[in-house]
């Protein structure tokens, strides 16, 4: 009664206290109006858009289930202007019958993957949220939608309750899923099955890092995955892991609005990412926890009024409580050094300056280039305010090694230390026990390549390099002090700003965004902030070598921007100062 209450718009108190078991009373606090008017209108902007291109032959089954949940929403929301719209129905109907003809007969979808449980299992949380507020409308014209939408979700069901994952995230995916059809068609296999994903344990440390370390995971799937979970299910221990992340996220976030990713093991690691994704998730944790931090971000993200916000809509329907009145906002951390041993990274802020230090890449445990490892070589980011150092990188010409990767962080106050240790082998004759009269060796790995050469009962000769980075806050900025001790050869240091300001002092090297900082100081700057940089070392060109994994395959590791370089010999010692103002 309280849902189909709310969907009528006409609900001026809502019940709190989601997260307490289903027996506990609930508390009734004043609703957030102006939370409600600002995903209402967001909807409403999103409507349009839906009806325009409904019928996209290129659209995913997420995308048709996500077109559908933001029509849905604007229908059954009783002060949204496209209430009860008669208009809406003939495109949902498409949409919805989409839905159906594209299942494959054991009930799951392609999307990009055949006959996937967990792909299928993102679509089916949009359908069981589509049936459920179409439920709790009751609408007479929407009653052949819902009896689709009832067919798609237990032919689904089943399958998800048999079928495999390939990533963490998919274990809550699939078991979100398998809560919301259990909670609209209860089924023991379907809560069984979650309890089985569930006993492997959530892969979280205890700094509050999942084992996947993406802030697109975290805030689109294993989050809300748990909330969910928590709330359908009876669990609530699931929510100490959101509260957990979501603290540690408050030290990752950008003075403009996004979220730090450079120690991911997903594609966000080479991207940009938003905070507006965890807009629901910050709201409830900051009720459910009284956390003032947590409602500070909420209330940014509805006024920076970026992204989707609109998507959400259809969640504060189906759980009112979330359109409760937040608790006093507290001030979120804007003066700190944080450390997160579980991916060696450093994250340093002073007001609208922040610096994030990473020497915890996969690639000295796992020395290949694939999906679901660390391989970023940026161990240095910096902002001052809009001039934004993206990335520095460092590439030395050693046997095509590739970029420079800590192996580890280590922290001593102001100081944050990155080291790396690379051995390039010389083979030498094979023992007499293990040569072969025929020839034919084993293909085996060199570190770089591989070839039929036996190479692991091989004596070698080793070349050695190592590196060590010391990087030092210092007065407005930071010491980059760089020792080599190798074979003598050259070394390229990259910095690249993002684009939209002005560099000065570097000399153009080309027209693809390339620059050198040869002598002197170099600066960027944005507006009024500015970062400077220097001294260069010399005017010789050194080009960054990514390594032999990418330029075989013709790979690039070249960041978007404007890239300054700086050469200089090893052995030695260079010292790259950062300085903003």
């Amino acid at each position: 009664m309280l849902r189909r209450t709310f969907l009528t718009g006409s609900l001026t108190t809502v019940a709190v206290g989601a997260l307490q078991t289903t027996t506990a009373r609930a508390e009734v606090a004043a609703v957030d109006e102006d939370f409600l008017t600002l995903l209402t209108n967001a909807n409403q902007a999103q409507i349009p858009l839906v009806l325009a291109n409904y019928q996209n032959a290129g659209d995913s089954i997420r995308t048709v289930a996500r077109k559908a949940r933001r029509l849905i929403s604007g229908y059954v929301w009783g002060r949204s202007s496209y209430h009860h719209d008669p208009a809406l129905l003939g495109r949902l109907g498409w949409l919805v019958d989409q839905l159906a003809a594209r299942q494959h007969d054991d009930g799951l979808y392609d999307v990009g993957n055949l006959h996937s449980p967990p792909d299928s299992s993102f679509a089916i949380q949009d359908v069981c949220v589509l049936y459920a507020l179409l439920d709790a409308d009751d609408s007479a014209e929407t009653a052949s939608l819902r009896t689709t939408l009832a067919a798609v979700i237990r032919k689904a069901a089943p399958a998800l309750a048999v079928g495999g994952v390939h990533t963490p995230n998919h274990r809550w995916e699939v078991s979100a899923a398998l809560a919301r059809a259990h909670h609209l068609f209860p089924d023991r296999r379907y809560a069984a099955r979650i309890d089985d994903w569930l006993d492997e344990g959530i892969d979280a440390t205890p700094d509050g890092i999942y084992s996947e370390r993406s802030s697109t995971y975290a805030a689109e799937v294993t989050n809300p995955c748990l909330l969910t979970i928590a709330w359908l299910r009876d669990k609530p221990a699931l929510v100490d892991y959101v509260r957990r992340n979501l603290e540690a996220t408050l030290y990752f976030l950008e003075p403009n609005g996004e979220v730090d990713t450079t120690a991911s093991r997903r594609q966000d690691q080479k991207g940009l990412r938003e905070v507006w994704w965890y807009l629901t998730q910050f709201r409830e944790l900051a009720l459910h926890t009284n956390d003032g931090r947590f409602t500070t971000v909420a209330k940014s993200i509805e006024t920076r009024g970026t992204g989707e916000l609109g998507d959400f809509l259809a969640e504060v329907l189906e759980r009112p409580e979330l359109a409760a009145a937040l608790p006093a906002a507290a001030a979120v951390p804007t003066d700190f050094v944080q450390h997160f041993p579980s991916q060696a990274s450093a994250r340093v802020r002073r007001g609208a300056r922040t610096a994030t230090v990473f020497g915890g890449t996969d690639f000295h445990d796992i020395a290949v280039i694939s999906s679901g490892l660390s391989t970023n070589p940026t161990f240095f980011k910096l902002r001052n305010g809009a001039a934004i150092l993206d990335s520095v990188r460092l590439s030395p010409q050693f046997f095509s090694t590739g970029h420079f990767r800590s192996d580890g962080l280590q922290v001593s106050g102001k100081t944050f230390k990155l080291s790396s240790e690379v051995k390039v082998p010389y083979h030498l004759p094979l023992p007499k026990r293990y040569r072969r009269a025929d020839g034919r060796y084993a293909l085996t790995p060199d570190g770089r390549f591989y070839a039929s050469m036996d190479f692991g009962h091989r004596p070698k000769q080793y070349r050695t390099l190592r590196t060590e980075i010391a990087v030092t806050e210092v007065a407005n900025g930071f010491d980059l002090v760089f020792d080599f001790d190798g074979d003598e050869t050259a070394y390229a240091i990259e910095l690249c700003f993002r684009p939209g300001g002005t560099l000065a002092g570097v000399e153009v090297l080309d027209a693809s965004g390339n620059y050198q900082l040869a002598a002197g100081t170099g600066s960027y700057t944005v507006g009024s902030d500015r970062i400077e940089f220097g001294p260069g070392n010399g005017a010789a060109r050194v080009a960054m070598d990514p390594g032999e994994r990418y330029t075989y395959l013709g790979g690039s590791l070249t960041p978007d921007g404007l890239r300054v370089y700086l050469t200089g010999r090893i052995p030695g010692r260079q010292v790259l100062r950062l300085q903003m103002s």
